[in-house]
């Protein structure tokens, strides 16, 4: 088996991979929330290879290879009674130190800037970098995610109950489980995969001895204590494309809608039925409008 790469990149190491020709456009890909960089679908990943990009994948901090943390309050519960009462958490590290660990990745890979592709938890990181690292900006994708406001982009009560639950022991088969019954909640109504989610599910596990959930927890805590990004989003001038299901339950579509509305000239794919996940029934529609995005933005159109 051949060494995996890893990079240190704001003090946190960082392990990715690369996909695709290097001299192609560089498109930093950041993953959601728990998810490792082998969760990226095959069906969106390969038709953007054959368009030429150059696609950077890596695991978030407290996911997969990359660094872990230990010993932070990482009670997503208590923190939302904390912000509710107005306190000032302490948390581990923030979406902006995940935003500056992206950066910092492109800084490790010598690359001057790339085009930022984020999705739920990784948009929001994206549109943090978006905002604090322009000339390392070439464009802007963010994909189910949402600006921070309150008002839109929440949970229905029963994602929010399946994202803040746990199962009830560590047994690989009952983790399994719940990770299933917690998705179908939130996936693709029409368009579930339960054999290729458990395929997935097992092949994470095998790579990083399977879920942490103090780790997905500290993560959640970094996007439940981020301010909200509205005004600061108007503030980007790049090439930005938003990408929403009208389904998703996990993120509601308003989070979408409001992210595109907060930048100026931003596009707005809205798709119709689909959830938080990426079926292959909306892939090649997903794919298309990336690789258009990015093309158009080396243009300069």
């Amino acid at each position: 088996m051949s060494p995996v790469p890893i990079a240190t990149a704001n003090d946190v190491e960082l392990c990715y991979d690369t996909l695709g020709d290097p001299g192609g456009v560089p498109v930093l890909m950041i993953a959601g929330l728990g998810v490792q960089l082998i969760d990226w679908a095959d069906h969106l990943l390969a038709p953007l290879v054959d368009a030429g990009l150059h696609l950077i994948l890596f695991d978030n901090r407290d996911a997969g290879l990359s660094s872990r943390f230990h010993g932070a309050p990482d009670d997503p519960a208590a923190l939302i009674e904390s912000l509710m009462a107005g306190d000032d958490p302490d948390i581990a590290y923030t979406l902006t130190d995940m935003a500056g660990d992206a950066v910092a990745l492109l800084d490790a890979l010598e690359l001057e800037s790339a085009h930022l592709l984020g999705m739920s938890m990784g948009g929001m990181i994206a549109q943090i970098a978006a905002i604090m690292y322009p000339e390392r900006l070439r464009s802007l994708v963010s994909i189910m995610s949402t600006t921070g406001a309150p008002d839109v982009g929440q949970p229905t009560p029963a994602a929010l109950d399946a994202l803040l639950s746990a199962p009830p022991d560590d047994d690989p088969e009952t983790v399994l489980r719940h990770a299933i019954a917690s998705a179908r909640i939130w996936a693709s109504p029409d368009h579930f995969d339960e054999p290729m989610m458990r395929s997935s599910f097992l092949a994470a596990w095998e790579r990083s001895g399977g879920p942490e959930p103090t780790a997905t927890a500290r993560q959640l805590c970094a996007v439940l204590a981020s301010p909200p990004r509205d005004d600061l989003l108007a503030l980007v001038d790049a090439p930005s494309l938003v990408i929403h299901g009208s389904a998703d339950t996990l993120i509601a579509p308003s989070g979408g809608e409001r992210t595109a509305a907060s930048i100026a000239g931003a596009e707005l794919l809205l798709i119709d039925g689909m959830g938080h996940d990426m079926p292959t029934a909306f892939a090649t529609r997903i794919a298309e409008a990336i690789t258009r995005h990015v093309t158009g933005a080396e243009a300069g159109d």
